[in-house]
């Protein structure tokens, strides 16, 4: 499968601000690239990327006064399969987990685990095998949190969620991962592209989604609370602890959005002859 994506965001600046973008794909998707993922700016600017700590591509630029507008679009190959399921292997033992996914334990900015412990052991703790616990938490948070765009808040964390009951993709992800880490499964936050693949179209505005991982019988498996089941063609871009390590951009000073466009489109197979 083909998939074309990309993006258009203009900002609006009063004063020279410096710039972090997280909006290049993930490097362990380059492999799948057909054409370049390529930031371009108007007007044009000087841009640079680096690896974080997590291993998200992150671009540095200093965008003069007025408007900037930044531009994407690729095309990358994807096996059209729906995520992966895994097994109901039982859960690996905390001595024996890798020392960099102890990370995906502990709780974290949006993430506050520690507030939610007593209700997940309560809720969950007498289920078997680490993936039917995962899915009940899964079906719980999909249940719990009604989909609302214009009641998103940036500020609204994992046991908020759990008063509010409302929220968007990112917010169903934090309580998923949050009651993951009270149960001992080891989650940690995605966020990048997912189109209308294998599903009715969506009526809001095209985004860029948030959704989750977790770490079971020794390696990651995409969730996704939101939607509830496997999908076809997540395409991720960032990967940290929470949406805070993941910021589609930070402005160094005052930068207003005034335009946000995501494109994310199955194409055509070619024609063999």
């Amino acid at each position: 499968m083909l998939i074309q994506a990309g993006f258009d965001i203009a900002f609006e600046c009063p004063a020279q601000t410096p710039m972090l973008l997280q909006l290049n794909i993930h490097p362990s998707r380059d492999a799948d690239l057909l054409s370049a993922d390529t930031i371009t700016s108007n007007p044009d600017l000087p841009m640079r990327s680096y690896l974080d700590l997590f291993g998200n591509r992150v671009t540095r630029v200093e965008v003069p006064p007025g408007l900037v507008t930044f531009h994407n679009r690729f095309v990358i190959h994807d096996s059209g399969e729906p995520d992966e399921t895994p097994p109901d292997t039982d859960f690996t033992p905390i001595a024996r987990l890798p020392d960099e996914v102890l990370l995906y334990l502990a709780p974290s900015r949006y993430c506050d685990s520690d507030k939610l412990a007593d209700f997940a052991w309560t809720t969950f703790g007498k289920i078997s095998g680490g993936y039917m616990r995962v899915k009940a938490v899964c079906d719980f948070v999909h249940s719990k949190i009604r989909f609302s765009y214009p009641d998103a808040r940036p500020t609204r964390c994992a046991s908020d969620s759990m008063q509010e009951g409302i929220g968007v993709c990112r917010d169903f992800a934090h309580l998923a991962i949050a009651l993951s880490r009270c149960l001992n499964v080891p989650a940690r936050y995605c966020t990048g592209y997912l189109g209308d693949i294998g599903v009715p179209v969506d009526v809001n505005p095209m985004d860029f989604s948030g959704w989750f991982e977790v770490y079971l019988g020794g390696r990651w498996y995409t969730m996704d609370a939101r939607h509830n089941h496997p999908r076809i063609g997540h395409i991720v871009m960032g990967r940290g602890r929470d949406a805070a390590d993941v910021p589609i951009s930070t402005a160094f000073g005052v930068a207003k959005l005034v335009r946000f466009e995501v494109v994310t489109d199955e194409l055509p197979q070619p024609r063999t002859s």
